[in-house]
């Protein structure tokens, strides 16, 4: 009988990053970037409704969309993102909603995370375990990622909203972001 060594194709790298890096702290006076993307419009309306909350805790808010990641498009894409990463102090990037989706959201998340900023990943359930395992990969399996149902882009926007609001005390506790006492008194 022949015999044959297999393979884990998963293994650890040796350069892994297992912190979540820093926690968000207090919002206040903080500049707060929300990555976007071209498809999930429910992301949008949560990011919406997230912005007016941060900046209700005395956040100022900033958004970045992607778009087309490929070729000359792509390239300027990644420039764009390092650019606006130099402006916020903390990122929100999502909506890992698909498969390429999640790449390029934890992608952008991980890209964030190694400037040094607090940064967290924005998933819908069924691709969690996905956007852990490209967090790994991609040499941050600390990322931190905050999980919201699925499906979640089919829901009308009261249904959404309703989604947001139920997560927006959960995402923030993930990041380690805290509120001023006097607006979480309010």
């Amino acid at each position: 009988m022949t015999m044959g060594k297999v393979l884990d194709p998963t293994s650890t790298r040796d350069d892994d990053v297992a912190s979540p890096g820093p926690d968000a702290g207090l919002l206040a006076g903080k500049k707060i970037g929300i990555r976007l993307d071209q498809i999930w419009r429910a992301w949008d309306w949560i990011a919406e409704d997230w912005a007016a909350k941060l900046e209700d805790a005395g956040a100022t808010v900033s958004y970045w969309r992607s778009c087309g990641r490929s070729g000359e498009e792509g390239e300027r894409m990644a420039a764009e993102l390092k650019e606006w990463l130099t402006t916020i102090d903390m990122a929100i990037v999502g909506l890992a909603n698909c498969g390429s989706c999640t790449g390029w959201t934890v992608r952008d998340a991980i890209t964030s995370a190694n400037t040094g900023i607090p940064t967290i990943a924005i998933a819908t359930k069924n691709f969690e375990d996905f956007a852990h395992e490209i967090a790994a990969r991609g040499g941050r399996s600390g990322l931190r990622v905050h999980v919201l149902p699925y499906p979640l882009n089919e829901q009308e926007r009261g249904a959404v909203k309703a989604i947001g609001e139920a997560h927006f005390e959960g995402m923030l506790h993930d990041f380690g972001a805290t509120i001023a006492m006097r607006e979480a008194a309010e």
